[in-house]
């Protein structure tokens, strides 16, 4: 008998409907309608620019700024998917990406290091981050959420020892060029190494045995362990990746910016999750998945380079950003609810 009929008779939510009941009492059209939601409020929030600012907006540098700069907070919020899929919450991403950018830079830079090598070095160090992670969370059954903060600030204090307070500038030029400088259609070419990973990310949890298991430890833990599934061994897993994810993230920035500093990729965390939640209210209402996540990536990034182009001061960023999660937390656990 396979995993998923196994939880199916415990009693677990069905993978069919939001919340899992099927959708029941929701007629089809209702339920497309919430799928289509995000994607039709991005359609709306491009054409309202479009309409205000029709000749910077529409330009095509635009566009590829909306796609092209925003691969960091992309990237990152990918890396916040994975634990939140399994029913974890990790608030350290911003600080492993930060930690894996400043050793990208001290390695190049002020060690000679070549390039690919430090960002191989930066990728282990996230894996290590996520592990350590794991290890407090899962191994000690500790609460994600204060743990993780803490293991978060610990990494901001790592980097701002390596980095001694200063933000470390003169990163070898061929990570740029493989990175931000190098585009395809248009668009530079680190936006298609995220849209890859979401797309490898939306297969596996849709298409796989281990999704489904993931699927299940993260709307019941205790049905799953009781149906046979290793919880713990994915709950371990996504940790680790996310790390992994979140330290390409911190590569992704050295690539763009050609430097490293103490806040490189902290300030990504919030929007992140403001996407992930976003992005749970869509395509698959109530669960975190990685189209819908996708998807209000570029709403969030369509929002701040139409507010930017209207000349709105900085703190309107903060005001979007803060004002998606509010409202995406609260749709999405309403939905969940449902």
């Amino acid at each position: 008998m396979s995993s998923t009929q196994v939880v199916k008779r415990q009693g677990a939510p069905d993978a069919r409907g939001p919340a899992g009941n099927g959708g029941g009492g929701v007629t089809w059209l209702g339920r497309w309608a919430e799928r289509a939601a995000l994607p039709v409020a991005w359609l709306v929030l491009f054409i309202v620019f479009a309409v205000l600012s029709p000749d910077r907006f529409l330009s095509m540098g635009n566009v590829s700024n909306i796609l092209g700069s925003q691969s960091i907070l992309f990237m990152l919020a990918l890396a916040a998917l994975l634990p939140s899929m399994v029913g974890d919450i990790d608030l350290s991403l911003g600080g492993v990406g930060g930690l894996a950018a400043i050793a990208i830079a001290v390695l190049n830079v002020n060690h000679g290091v070549p390039i690919t090598l430090a960002c191989l070095v930066a990728v282990g160090i996230g894996a290590v981050c996520g592990a350590l992670n794991a290890l407090f969370v899962v191994r000690f059954n500790t609460g994600p959420f204060i743990m993780t903060l803490g293991t978060g600030t610990f990494f901001t204090g790592l980097i701002f020892w390596v980095a001694n307070s200063t933000t470390i500038v003169g990163v070898a030029p061929e990570l740029s060029e493989w990175t931000y400088l190098r585009s395809l259609l248009g668009v530079p070419v680190q936006f298609f190494y995220c849209l890859l990973i979401m797309l490898a990310i939306w297969y596996v949890a849709t298409y796989t045995p281990l999704g489904v298991r993931a699927l299940f430890v993260g709307q019941s833990r205790e049905v799953a362990v009781l149906s046979g599934i290793k919880a713990d061994r994915i709950r371990w897993g996504a940790f680790v990746l996310a790390g992994v994810i979140a330290a390409l993230a911190g590569v992704l920035y050295v690539g763009t910016t050609g430097s490293a500093g103490p806040t490189s990729v902290d300030t990504f965390l919030l929007p992140a999750y403001a996407a992930i939640f976003l992005g749970a209210t869509s395509i698959q209402p109530g669960r975190f998945n990685a189209l819908g996540t996708g998807i209000a990536v570029l709403f969030l990034a369509t929002g701040v380079a139409g507010l930017q182009l209207l000349g709105a001061q900085d703190y309107a960023q903060q005001l979007f950003y803060g004002a998606a999660l509010v409202l995406a937390v609260t749709i999405s656990r309403y939905l969940r609810r449902t």
